[in-house]
């Protein structure tokens, strides 16, 4: 497709790409609407390429998909790789910062007791893509499930984790308030 009829394809399928990206991002708008601009700078850049194998829309649908896919892993690679990235820390650096290096041990507390909430194959799916740098597929033949099935344990992970993260988190900023101010009620 020419570039002129591509974004006027684009401007077409627009409303529903953004509800689909919505969808794809859990109703985070900003997340979609980041998501969507990366979709279609794919698009227009030529790294996706439309192959007429499908309709338009389920293609572009497709692309959404896995861009928004990309994009969850990157935030929870970047999170990960900031965890480690305290834990290498000198004990000299915790020293000069006790608050920071107290708040960080808490959230690694928080993110490993989440993690272990979560069931067997789950979890192992997750600490074999994130902390072990394997692919899905590498993880599957670890845990000798089929590809779909460790598709399937890594997404419901992640899902869950997240769950577990956001519910935690809830409660700790819940009882961080009612200890700075006891007169609070719960």
């Amino acid at each position: 497709m020419e570039s002129d009829e591509l974004r006027a394809v684009l401007e077409q399928h627009h409303a529903s790409s953004f509800g689909w990206a919505m969808a794809c991002c859990r109703r985070d708008r900003a997340e979609a609407e980041e998501v969507l601009q990366i979709v279609y700078l794919k698009v227009l850049d030529g790294k996706a390429r439309f192959n007429g194998t499908a309709s338009f829309k389920t293609w572009l649908f497709a692309v959404i998909r896995k861009t928004a896919s990309d994009q969850r892993r990157k935030h929870v690679l970047r999170a990960l790789t900031m965890l480690r990235a305290a834990e290498r820390r000198t004990s000299a650096d915790r020293a000069e910062h006790p608050d920071e290096s107290a708040y960080r041990a808490e959230i690694q507390n928080m993110f490993r007791r989440a993690l272990a909430r979560l069931p067997r194959r789950q979890r192992e799916a997750l600490e074999l893509v994130f902390y072990h740098e394997l692919n899905i597929q590498e993880a599957a033949a670890v845990m000798s499930v089929s590809l779909g099935s460790a598709r399937t344990h890594y997404e419901r992970g992640k899902k869950r984790l997240r769950q577990l993260l956001e519910e935690s988190e809830a409660l700790y900023e819940s009882e961080w308030g009612r200890k700075e101010n006891p007169a609070t009620v719960p």
